[in-house]
């Protein structure tokens, strides 16, 4: 079974920042784009970004869109989400998943993991 471990999220002010890691295993992790969710309470789970198997192309919901940076480290199989100028809007859990594919495509293999909590206050 494919497994993610999310950390990094925190309690914050508006206008701080945080970076979120994600380690994978059970995953040829570098065959798979990878993106990050997030859900807020009473929310449906949201598409945040992603980034395409190598890296080299990158995705952003345009709400974070020059505030968030998404990036991996094959190595360590592990994706990476810096999360800057942070506003309570931002609050939400966030998770990791892999693509369907090695291109971006926002459909998912379908494993979840633990997410990791982000609380902006005002």
């Amino acid at each position: 079974q494919v497994q993610m471990v999310e950390s990094g999220g925190g309690f914050v002010q508006a206008g701080e920042s945080l970076t979120l890691s994600c380690t994978t295993s059970g995953l040829r992790f570098g065959d798979y784009a990878m993106s990050w969710f997030r859900q807020a309470p009473g929310k449906n789970r949201e598409w945040v970004s992603c980034t395409m198997y190598n890296g080299q192309g990158t995705y952003y919901l345009p709400s974070v869109r020059g505030r968030f940076t998404i990036s991996r480290d094959n190595a360590k199989k592990s994706v990476y989400l810096e999360m800057n100028d942070l506003r309570p809007e931002d609050t939400a859990t966030y998770y990791c998943a892999p693509d369907q594919y090695d291109y971006c495509t926002q459909q998912t293999l379908g494993s979840w993991g633990q997410g990791t909590q982000v609380t902006v206050s005002s």
